[in-house]
Order: C-alpha cells, then structure tokens, then sequence
C-alpha cells in the first residue's frame, strides 16, 4: 500500500484548520490567520509521525491530550485559566460532532449486513472495526457533520437570545383579561400619529371571542379600511376604543391596522411588573411566531419606569 505524505498532510492541515475555525466561531472568537494555520500544521505532523514505527511511544493518551491542548494553545491564546478551558472545550465538542457524523454517515449508507461484517475483524477473542472510506466521502461528512452543529448551535443561540426578551401581558377592558406571552421588540416603533400613543402589536385570533367573525376575517385579509367603511351597520360594544393606526409594512405600501384602547396594560418581566395606560392593541391577523413562542410583540416604552 503506498501512502502519500503530502496529500495526508494536506488532509489533516485542512481538517483540522475547519476545527479550529468552527471552535472559534462557537466561541465568538476572531484568531489570526497564521495561528490557525502553525495550530493546524502542529496537528497535521503529529498524524504524520504515526507512519514511523519508531515513534510509536508518542501514541498514548497523554500526548494526543498535550497535542490538542497545544493546538488550542497556539489558535487561542491564553487569556485566562477559565477562557483557555472553554476553548479546550469547544475544540473537543466541534471534534466529537465532527467524527460522529463521519460514522453515523458511514453506517447510514451501508447496505446490507455483508458490508457491515467486512469491516469486522476478531483477533485474540477481542473485535476490531476497520472503517474503509475515501477522502471525499471523508470530507464530505465532515463537512456536513459541521454544518449541522453549526445550525443547532444558532438555532439554539436564537431561542435563548427571545427568551430573554420576553414578558408576560395582561390586557384589561371592562371585565374582559387576555393574557398571552409578548416579545420586547426595541426595533417597533409604531405610534398613533395623531396622539402619539405607543402601538403594542397582538394576535387577532386572542381576540376572537370578543371580536365578530367578519372583522376577523377583514382583519386577516388586510382589509381594515372595508371593515371601518361598515362599522355603522354592525354594532358593537367597543366601538367607542377603535382606532386606525396607519403603518408600512416590510416590502408593502401603507397599510391601516385596526386598534383597541384598554384600561390598562401590564408587563411582567423578571419580577418586575410595568402598567400602563397610554397604549393602543394593534391587531395582526396572522401569527407572529410559527411555534406560538409569543403572541405580542410589546413596544419598548412600556418597559420603562
């Protein structure tokens, strides 16, 4: 068999340099080119060495652990005891995704139970598994074993940033309670241009036991200006708190949004609790969240002391 130094030096040159780079974007880190690519060449001799039997005894837990604590080293820098070893960790975490990837791949395109045994050896009562697999398909699941933590770990990242940004809502007219969970959203800025009233955003369908149907339905259809067109020949006991709320959409012309004067809004947010009474409901007929995290979306001004 004859073994190419340089393409596996390249190889692990390259892989590893994906590590540290996927390890650095995990821990919001921006390293210099040439310590990510002296850490990478750290670790891509190392695999060469194993290809000379007389280095053998460099093969033992400790040194492989030492290796990496060192690559680590080089990329990273050391600031402090705990960031180094939060480094070390999201360098072992980025490898563990990485290589269970490349095996769940390899086991997951297998087919029958021929292959399977043709990787499996027993020598002395102990078994042996030999994976056979080519660089590309190698790469290939490396790559896509990254691109899938990557993901989670965003995903994850974004729910924890919501989570933070959110309260609950209590909504009080007349006799009536709606409670529902809001998002603190410092990016709404929507006002009654007339009495510059903050606009705090809800979803119709809260209001569905309160609202008539045809209104829902205009609401959803964006058809506000139709609904207030007709008021006069469908009563109904909240008339009086109605309002219109001009607004422009993302992408859209100006639109109306079909507003309700409470009695009084509270906020509660991490044990404190924030009411107010200048504030308009603004109606939305869709859903502001697909997994129903929130059914507001607040106006930052409400959150105010």
């Amino acid at each position: 068999m004859a073994v190419y130094v340089d393409v596996m030096f390249l190889r692990e040159l390259l892989v590893d340099g994906a590590i540290l780079l996927t390890s650095a974007w995990a821990r919001h880190l921006k390293p210099t080119t040439w310590r990510v690519l002296l850490a990478s060449a750290v670790g891509a001799c190392y695999v060469v060495l194993m290809l000379f039997p007389q280095l053998s005894f460099m093969f033992t837990l400790a040194v492989k652990v030492g290796i990496s604590l060192l690559m680590v080293w080089i990329a990273f820098g050391f600031a402090s005891i705990q960031h180094y070893l939060r480094n070390v960790a999201a360098f072992y975490a980025v490898n563990f995704v990485a290589a269970g990837a490349v095996l769940g791949l390899y086991y997951l395109f297998m087919q029958g139970s021929g292959e399977v045994w043709r990787t499996i050896t027993f020598v002395n009562g102990s078994m042996r598994v030999e994976l056979k697999m080519g660089l590309f398909y190698l790469v290939a699941a490396f790559c896509i074993g990254l691109y899938i933590y990557r993901t989670v770990l965003t995903q994850k990242r974004e729910r924890e940033l919501v989570q933070t940004h959110l309260a609950e809502v209590k909504v009080t007219i007349g006799e009536r309670i709606h409670v529902c969970i809001g998002l603190i959203d410092t990016g709404n800025q929507l006002y009654d241009p007339l009495t510059r009233t903050p606009v705090m955003v809800m979803e119709a369908s809260l209001w569905q036991d309160d609202l008539p149907e045809s209104w829902l339905n205009s609401i959803r259809d964006a058809q506000v200006d139709r609904l207030v067109a007709g008021m006069d020949e469908q009563a109904f006991v909240w008339q009086d708190r109605l309002r219109l709320v001009p607004f422009r959409g993302v992408n859209r012309g100006s639109q109306f949004m079909l507003a309700i004067k409470p009695d009084a809004v509270e906020i509660t947010r991490e044990g404190q609790v924030f009411e107010t009474r200048k504030v308009l409901i603004g109606l939305d007929g869709g859903k502001l969240t697909a997994d129903g995290a929130y059914r507001a979306i607040i106006h930052p001004s409400m959150v105010q002391q």
